[in-house]
């Protein structure tokens, strides 16, 4: 089973998007962290299970959804490494940040 960390910017991310709910309901923003932190749980067990990231078009760079949102991981040996929570209305751009 592999081990789930979170990238600080990863956390940043989650940060920003429960600001952002919480603006209008600090009950849904709670809820909203919660389905994503439950959603990247799984990844330990089946790390594959997320598709390729398309903008990055990279076997080890995968994403996952909940909701609307984006979750980019790496695949690292023994190892899933969230990199990102995206907005999926929010282009992507490759960047550093992932490689």
């Amino acid at each position: 089973m592999a081990q789930v960390e979170w990238t600080e910017p990863a956390l940043a991310d989650l940060e920003v998007i429960h600001d952002f709910i919480a603006s209008e309901s600090p009950f849904y923003a709670q809820q909203m962290v919660e389905r994503i932190l439950k959603r990247t749980s799984g990844l330990g067990r089946f790390p594959k299970s997320g598709r390729v990231v398309q903008e990055f078009n990279q076997p080890n760079i995968r994403e996952i959804k909940e909701g609307r949102y984006r979750i980019v991981y790496r695949l690292l040996n023994e190892c899933v490494e969230v990199l990102c929570v995206w907005h999926s209305a929010r282009e992507m751009l490759p960047s550093g940040r992932f490689l």
